[in-house]
This record gives structure tokens, C-alpha cells and sequence, in this order.
């Protein structure tokens, strides 16, 4: 999954505090940082790149417009601020939204889901294979082919119809790599693809053969992803 990198930066602490569990929600952003003003930004900017600024506006020091038109090459930026005066300036921008305080989390939502779909229409084709070392050789795996990938320590098995493969990895490794919405972690240790689920009764999935056993405090939100997937209805 395509996974966006974003910072907050405002000066309120309860501002602050409700972005940051805003952001902790959504499973395609990644906080890198939070700022309590632009001059902090700017530092952190030239320490490490980033996709996303969730930007307030009247800062001290430097204003979170001025900053941003100091910058040569700036992230895309969702402002963040109490004052509908600044909403020309932001658009003139180019922010890719504009957000009022207080923010609920269906707007918050809107605008993130915005800035996604900006980046994945920018980005380069997702490979349709992974290349994965086992017994001292390379060998390519299609995405499509995997049923299901377990993890074991420092060790990852993936699993398709025909063949297990064993690698030394780690899990998050894989899952850094899959840009599939349709391969699902069901447990710490397991990630299934939803594609070959053939059937679901209790805490265990059925692909094909094998069994896979969901989490109970992930079953919830491994049901909602399936029906997304438009795999399964209600």
C-alpha cells in the first residue's frame, strides 16, 4: 500500500493532539513529526523528505504561508487553521484542501483520501512481482500467485497454491512492499490474499487447502477490509 509520509505542525497543543489521532486512523498515513511552529518544520524538513504538511496558518515567528512559499520544492500541504480569510491564499498554493477548525473526522478524512488519490495518480506503476532470496538463489513470485504469507521470527513463509517459500525476512519488510489493497494482515504473524478466501467461520479464513486464523482484536476490521474487497457481502 502506498503509504504517505505527513507531519503536523501547529502551534495549539489540543490541535495538535486531535490531528495526531486523526492520522493514527487512517492506515496509508505515516507520522513523520510534529512541529509546534514553522521555524521547527523547517528544520525537520531538512532532515528528511516528506509527502504530507497538515499546516496551520498564524504561527509565531513565521506563518505557515510564508514558510511554505520559502520552500523550493514543498510537500503537498493540507491547511489547518481557524480563519476563512486565508482560504484564497491557500488555494492560490495549490494546497491540495483547506480544513476549519474545529475538524470533524469525516472532513479530516475527505482531504486526506484527496491527497491520496493526487499521489497514487503520480506514482510509477506498481511492480506485478516481488523477487525474494531462498536456497541461495533469487526467485520471482507473482502477487497475484501468493495465498498467504506467514511470518516465523526472522523468517517469512510465503505461501501459493503449488509451492512454500522461505526467506529471511521480516514481516514489515513484506508488508512495506505490497501495494495490493487486496492483501490483508489478519494476525501479527499473518497476511492473506484476500482474493483466494474461499470461505470464513470463526477466527479462521479458508484459502483453498490452508487455514489462516484472524486475530480477535483484528477480526472486526479484517471483515470490514474483505467486504471493501467486495469479496464477501453482509
Amino acid at each position: 500500500m502506498l503509504k504517505l509520509k505527513c507531519v503536523i505542525t501547529d502551534d495549539e497543543p489540543m490541535a495538535r493532539k486531535g490531528i495526531k489521532g486523526y492520522v493514527e486512523k487512517v492506515n496509508f498515513l505515516e507520522l513523520a513529526g510534529v512541529c509546534e511552529d514553522a521555524v521547527s518544520l523547517n528544520n525537520l524538513l531538512r532532515e528528511q523528505p516528506v509527502d504530507l504538511l497538515f499546516l496551520d496558518i498564524e504561527m509565531p515567528y513565521i506563518s505557515g504561508v510564508e514558510l511554505l512559499q520559502s520552500l523550493s520544492n514543498p510537500p503537498k500541504v493540507i491547511f489547518t487553521t481557524a480563519y476563512e480569510q486565508y482560504a484564497l491564499k491557500g488555494f492560490e498554493l495549490e494546497a491540495v484542501d483547506y480544513l476549519l477548525k474545529p475538524i470533524s473526522f469525516e472532513r479530516f478524512l475527505k482531504a486526506v483520501n484527496r491527497a491520496y488519490d493526487l499521489f497514487r495518480q503520480t506514482a510509477p506503476p506498481a511492480a506485478d512481482h516481488l523477487f525474494i532470496k531462498t536456497d541461495d538463489k533469487l526467485v520471482k513470485i507473482s502477487w497475484a500467485d501468493i495465498v498467504y504469507i506467514e511470518a516465523m521470527e526472522n523468517y517469512v513463509s510465503i505461501y501459493t497454491a503449488q509451492t512454500r517459500y522461505i526467506t529471511h525476512t521480516t514481516l514489515k519488510s513484506v508488508l512495506e512492499c505490497i501495494t495490493d489493497p487486496g492483501f490483508i494482515q489478519t494476525h501479527k504473524s499473518f497476511v492473506i490474499n484476500a482474493a483466494k478466501i474461499t470461505s470464513i467461520e470463526g477466527n479462521l479464513i479458508e484459502l483453498g487447502k490452508y487455514q489462516v486464523p484472524v486475530s480477535r482484536s483484528m477480526k472486526d476490521a479484517v471483515l470490514e477490509k474483505i467486504v471493501k474487497n467486495k469479496l464477501l457481502k453482509k
